[in-house]
């Protein structure tokens, strides 16, 4: 397991989108997909895809810990490997972030 890096600070546009669309991530494993979302409607989520009916996470599986960013492929909280770093053979982050 890695270990855990400080939580990357928030800017006030990204702050803004999550108090508009939703303050958490759930995401596709097969394809990417993405959707926010509140915690108050954590129950509505699907656990299968509705694009390509690939498995959906949404918190971590070592710490169940929420995800804050579409594009994350470690945990914020505890630094587990949350997803592959490639969806379709496209790197989800820039070497080095």
């Amino acid at each position: 397991m890695a270990e855990a890096r400080p939580k990357p600070k928030r800017n006030w546009i990204q702050e803004e989108r999550r108090k508009t669309l939703g303050d958490w991530v759930s995401f596709c494993l097969g394809c990417g997909a993405v959707r926010r979302y509140f915690l108050e409607s954590e129950d509505e989520l699907e656990p299968v895809c509705p694009h390509c009916g690939g498995e959906t996470r949404h918190r971590c599986p070592a710490c169940d810990a929420p995800f804050p960013s579409a594009f994350a492929i470690e945990c914020e909280e505890c630094g587990a490997s949350v997803r592959p770093a490639e969806v379709l053979g496209v790197r989800i982050r820039k070497p080095g972030r």
